[in-house]
Formats: structure tokens, C-alpha cells, sequence
């Protein structure tokens, strides 16, 4: 007898998937990651978190001076806060990231719970359990009633509670069963709130799009500012959608401003008079009061005035040797909020001069410092208060090139300190000045100080989304007060009539809370009273 070995079995090659299959694994496992309501809760405490620099540190579309000054006290490491955004917190990469996953991720989170909640919303009350006295909360009363009567009266008593009636096996001795359910405004709370967290993201993303922020300094003796281009902004700021060729129509005229300090120089209330006009008043030269104050906004034409701050505008009357003169009244800028000390810088050309290199050579500028309350110690003007009580300047008058018509813009605050350096402008006269005082240079120009004028700065504000931001903020709020103060309970009922030889009927009642809330024993004690009595318990 001959035998046949077996051929060695060949081992078995562990399975691998395919590199598409586990493409397709990693894809599906981080979106169900990415989609959970715990991720969801994370990129919503880090949105939170990464706000914070926004709120703390100094920031470029609001005060782009203060910014320049944090970086220079802190050196490198303003430096690196700078490189890393932190100063364009709300249009940084790393923020407009958390920001977009939080959006997909409330999406995916609550697309299939509004279909889960759909289908609890639809379905029947669960079936009424075989043993009531394994719930929570269950009482047994043995009654005389009928159980028609019965029905009733459980009927009155749960109105308002989702409920469904099933008859038992000794319905034909009345017997039944009620199976009632109740809070589902939980849920509905729950989904308003996170529908209300994605509406308000989505249209302040949007507002980013189609909203525009502008800032103008305007003299406070009825100078005007049209909102008719962003050319009459000093500072613009538009959405990505928005190109400044289409603003909303409207003009406001400064009339005067008043501001209030407290005894330490702290500002305690600003205000201004204006006047106002847009749609049909633009046609008909019509203009309407305002009382414009801090937090006070004009609304008009779709757009937000505010009034920002205020500081001093020195005016200088320059007297050229011809004879001729000009008076120029231009802001300088406030260097100590307490004190209102101001510095600027105000620019004159020489009349009658049609040569252009002859002009560059004859430009003027009286720069320095204003003091809206003077003290002079030492020769040095100081500012002991905020208010115009003897104002003075200390200037330095300059004469030269001053850059003007060079093609390059320049701040109106300060002259191009390069052609200082480079001799382009030369220091020709310093003096300290009272109102009326003045200084006569070498070729015979007479400068005068004339007083002291006012302006504000002006904050004009257009977010077509502003509306739908506020709806969902209050849909958010009253779904959280709605998830957090409603009850998921259920109550169940089951009549039946008496055994063992007892006449009358026995009514069984069981409850449940779905949720952790303290109380319902207490609750459940009222609901059955009123169930077993047919009347309101007390």
C-alpha cells in the first residue's frame, strides 16, 4: 500500500487593505471624529481661547499706533507676536481655521440629530411596561370608579403630554393602559441652541464679507464728512466683497463738541451736536439734529456713526513777506489722554511761487507740541489738565522740501523725518507760544498762533448682518434656557379591575425621569394625586 504525502499547506498571508480602502477609512474615521459633538464643544472652548489675544493685546484695525508701540517695548518678543498674527487675531490663518472646522463640524453634528429628533417626534410612546413597580416612582390605588370614568378623567389630567392609549388583555373589563410623555422642548432647546451657535458663525462670517469700517477726523465748527468714497476716510477697513465704489449715501455736519473730566484728567462724558442727512433729505438740502455721545450711535442709510474721541486742532495764521497770508487749522494728535498734550504737524505752501524747485525750498511747517492747559518749568511746555484753560504751543517752524507732491503718502500728523535728516528741511525758528503770539523768521514770515479748535474722530460702521447676528443670539439664549430648564419625564397608567376577589378597580401609575433632575419625586407625587383623584391635588 502505497501513501501520498500532502502537499505543505502554503501559510496564509495576513489581509491587507488596499491603499484606496485605507484612504477611504482614514477619510470616513476623521469626518466622524471632526463631527461629534465632543469636537464640536473643543473647537468652540479653543475659538473662545484663541479670542482672548484679540481682547488683551493691541490690535491693527483698531490702533495700528498702539501696536507699533507695543512692539517697541516688548522687542523680540512683539517681534515674534507680530509673525505669529496676534495683533490680526480675527483675520489670522490660525483663527479663521478653528473658526471654519467649528463651522463644518456643527453641520455634520447636526444634520442626522435633526433627523433622529424628527423620528422621536413622529414615533408613539413607548409601550407600557409589564412590571410598574420597577420604576422609579410607582404608586397602586384601589378604587370604586368605573373604569370608563377613569379614562376620563387621566385623559383631562394629562393634557398636554404626548400620549397614546392601549387596551390590555381584560379590555373587555375596561381594562387599559396610557403610556404619556412630556419635555421634549428639552431637545427642541438643545437643537435651537446649536442651530443658533451655526446661524450666528455663519453670518459673522458673512458680515466679514459684506461689511465696511471707516474712521475721519472732523473739525468740530461745521465741517461736513459725505460718505461717498473711501477717499474721505482717513482709515478704511471693507469686506472682501466690498470695493468702495457703492457706500451708503449720507452726509453729517459737526457742529461743536463738549467733553467732561473728572479731577484726575479721566474723560467722563463726551458729546457732540450734528446734523444729519441721507435718502430723500440728500435731494432736498434737508438736515436733522443728532446728539451724538459715546455708545449713543446715529443710525441712518444702513450705516452706524459713533464717536470715538476728540482732541485740539492749533490754528496758525502764516504771514509771507508779499504781504499775503494763510490760516491753516489742522489736528494734531493727543500723546497723553490725561493731559490732552497734542503733537502734530501743519503744512503751508508759499503763495505766488510758480517755479517748482523755488517751491520745494519754501514749503513751511510748524510742528511741536500743544499744551491745552500750559506749564512752563524750566523753558519745557508741559499740560497739567485736559481742558482749554491757556493753551500754548511750543514749536519747531521748518522750511524746505517737505515731500508733498513726491508721490508718496505721508502722515498729517508729521513731517518725512528723512529730509530733516538729509537737510531738505531745516529748523529756521523755535519759540513758545501763548494765543496771539507770534515768531518772525529770518526772510521776514511772521507765524501766529490764533487759538485752539476742536475735533472728533468719527467711527462709521456698515454689517447688513448685524440683524440676523442678534436673531440668532437670542434663538441661541432661549435654547439653552429651554435645554436647561425643561424635564424629560414619562408617566405611565394602567387600569384594571380588581382580583383575588376585590371588587372596584385598581389604578397603577409609574414615572420616570429621563434626565438627572432633582425634584421629580415631588413632581410625580402631584401628577399621580391628581390621576388617582380625578381632581387637582394640592
Amino acid at each position: 500500500m502505497t501513501t501520498t504525502e500532502a502537499p505543505p499547506a502554503s501559510p496564509q498571508r495576513p489581509y491587507r487593505p488596499s491603499a484606496g480602502k485605507q484612504l477611504l477609512a482614514f477619510l470616513r474615521n476623521t469626518w466622524r471624529g471632526l463631527t461629534s459633538m465632543r469636537t464640536a464643544l473643543v473647537l468652540l472652548f479653543l475659538l473662545a481661547l484663541a479670542a482672548l489675544p484679540g481682547a488683551l493685546l493691541p490690535q491693527n484695525r483698531l490702533n495700528a499706533a498702539k501696536v507699533d508701540e507695543y512692539i517697541t517695548n516688548h522687542g523680540w518678543w512683539g517681534t515674534l507676536l507680530d509673525k505669529l498674527q496676534f495683533y490680526d487675531v480675527y483675520s489670522s490663518v490660525w483663527f479663521s481655521a478653528i473658526y471654519l472646522l467649528l463651522m463644518i463640524s456643527l453641520v455634520g453634528c447636526l444634520t442626522p440629530r435633526s433627523w433622529d429628533y424628527v423620528r422621536q417626534m413622529r414615533a408613539k410612546p413607548v409601550l407600557t411596561p409589564r412590571n410598574l413597580a420597577r420604576m422609579p416612582h410607582h404608586r397602586i390605588v384601589r378604587t370604586s370608579r368605573t373604569p370608563e370614568s377613569i379614562r376620563e378623567d387621566v385623559r383631562k389630567q394629562l393634557s398636554g403630554w404626548r400620549k397614546i392609549e392601549r387596551d390590555e388583555a381584560d379590555a373587555a373589563a375596561g381594562g387599559f393602559s396610557i403610556s404619556a410623555e412630556r419635555g421634549y422642548l428639552r431637545e427642541t432647546g438643545n437643537l435651537l441652541f446649536h442651530f443658533g451657535m451655526l446661524g450666528l458663525i455663519i453670518f459673522f462670517a458673512l458680515g466679514k464679507l459684506y461689511s465696511y469700517e471707516g474712521q475721519v477726523i472732523v473739525q468740530a465748527d461745521g465741517s461736513q464728512f459725505c460718505n461717498s468714497g473711501i477717499y474721505n476716510y482717513d482709515s478704511f477697513e471693507a469686506g472682501l466683497r466690498i470695493d468702495g465704489t457703492d457706500l451708503d449715501a449720507f452726509c453729517v455736519k459737526v457742529n461743536d463738541f463738549t467733553a467732561r473730566y473728572t479731577p484726575s484728567g479721566e474723560a467722563d462724558y463726551y458729546h457732540s451736536n450734528i446734523q444729519f442727512q441721507s435718502g430723500d433729505d440728500l435731494k432736498t438740502n434737508t438736515w436733522r439734529p443728532f446728539n451724538l455721545q459715546v455708545n449713543d450711535p446715529l443710525r441712518t442709510a444702513g450705516d452706524r456713526v459713533y464717536l470715538l474721541g476728540n482732541g485740539y486742532s492749533p490754528q496758525f495764521t502764516v504771514t509771507f513777506p508779499n504781504g499775503e497770508q494763510r490760516t491753516q487749522n489742522t489736528q494734531w494728535r493727543p500723546t497723553d489722554t490725561t493731559t490732552m498734550l497734542s503733537q502734530g504737524a501743519t503744512k503751508f505752501d508759499q503763495p505766488g511761487v510758480t517755479d517748482e524747485i523755488q517751491r520745494r525750498t519754501k514749503q513751511l511747517a510748524i510742528t511741536g507740541v500743544l499744551a491745552p492747559t500750559s506749564f512752563v518749568h524750566g523753558g519745557i511746555l508741559t499740560s497739567t489738565a485736559p481742558e482749554l484753560n491757556n493753551p500754548m504751543v511750543a514749536v519747531d517752524v521748518l522750511r524746505g522740501d517737505l515731500g508733498l507732491d513726491a508721490g508718496r503718502g505721508q502722515s498729517v500728523f508729521e513731517v518725512d523725518q528723512d529730509r530733516v535728516a538729509d537737510g531738505r528741511l531745516k529748523r529756521v525758528a523755535r519759540q513758545n507760544l501763548a494765543v496771539g503770539q507770534s515768531v518772525t523768521l529770518d526772510d521776514g514770515t511772521k507765524v501766529r498762533f490764533d487759538g485752539v479748535n476742536k475735533w472728533v474722530n468719527l467711527q462709521i460702521s456698515h454689517d447688513p448682518t448685524q440683524v440676523y447676528v442678534l436673531g440668532f443670539a437670542i434663538v441661541m439664549f432661549a435654547g439653552l434656557g429651554g435645554s436647561l430648564l425643561v424635564k424629560r419625564r414619562r408617566v405611565w397608567v394602567r387600569v384594571r379591575p380588581g382580583d383575588d376577589g376585590h371588587a372596584g378597580t385598581v389604578i397603577e401609575v409609574a414615572g420616570l425621569a429621563r434626565t438627572d433632575q432633582a425634584g421629580y419625586g415631588e413632581e410625580f407625587q402631584r401628577i399621580s394625586e391628581r390621576l388617582v383623584t380625578g381632581r387637582k391635588g394640592s
